[in-house]
């Protein structure tokens, strides 16, 4: 397939993996095609709720909670075309894509086995285990650490194997904020980046005029 000379290169969406002591990285996940749309939610954290103390109306108590949603479309019809480069394609389907995505919101099996192999030594108390530190990235100015909440997947067509060849993907994220994860964290360094990215193209923002709002200034 040819493409313009001067067209421009088209970034992709996904999820980069971090081990959340050492900040290695440890996979990085990118979305097929891009989603055509992604809302995002964000809860005000004010003081006192609606019925707060009126001294208190402007404070807030932190960084608002910000939820993501997207649906991903995956696809491996294109790869079919040409099997003979695409060996994964044809005897899995998208099943690898599927399960990266999946495996973010499973606990690695080895530390299942061993916190069995803990519990039938008797153990009385077993740390819940943590997951990797997920980032979603959504171009070089939204790079947030996230926690899946909700997931689900709808296969769409098969091949004669029945493995799935297309679906799509809905992931619901929460933000994680220095709220959740403290300052020293990796993930609370990068949420303050991307707050302090979010002041700094709040400030390119031309100032309004109060001529423009049809008043002469404030009674």
């Amino acid at each position: 397939m040819t493409t313009f000379p001067n067209s421009p290169r088209i970034v992709k969406g996904g999820i980069v993996l971090l081990d959340p002591e050492t900040a290695m990285v440890q996979r990085i996940i990118t979305l097929q095609y891009n989603p055509d749309t992604l809302s995002r939610t964000l809860q005000v954290q004010g003081v006192g709720g609606e019925s707060g103390d009126r001294s208190q109306a402007l404070r807030l108590k932190g960084p608002p909670v910000e939820t993501i949603k997207l649906e991903a479309e995956i696809d491996a019809t294109d790869q079919l075309e040409f099997p003979d480069n695409n060996a994964d394609a044809v005897q899995h389907g998208i099943a690898p894509q599927l399960a990266a995505l999946e495996t973010l919101i499973y606990p690695a099996s080895s530390r299942l086995l061993s916190n069995n192999r803990l519990a039938q030594a008797g153990t009385l108390e077993i740390a819940p285990m943590e997951a990797p530190l997920s980032l979603f990235v959504w171009s070089r100015n939204r790079i947030v650490p996230v926690r899946l909440t909700d997931f689900s997947v709808t296969e769409e067509a098969f091949d004669p194997w029945l493995n799935p060849i297309r679906a799509k993907v809905s992931l619901g994220m929460r933000v994680l904020s220095v709220d959740d994860l403290g300052f020293s964290h990796k993930g609370g360094n990068v949420y303050l980046s991307y707050h302090q990215n979010k002041e700094n193209l709040a400030a390119r923002l031309k100032a309004g005029t109060f001529t423009t709002l049809g008043i002469g200034g404030i009674p």
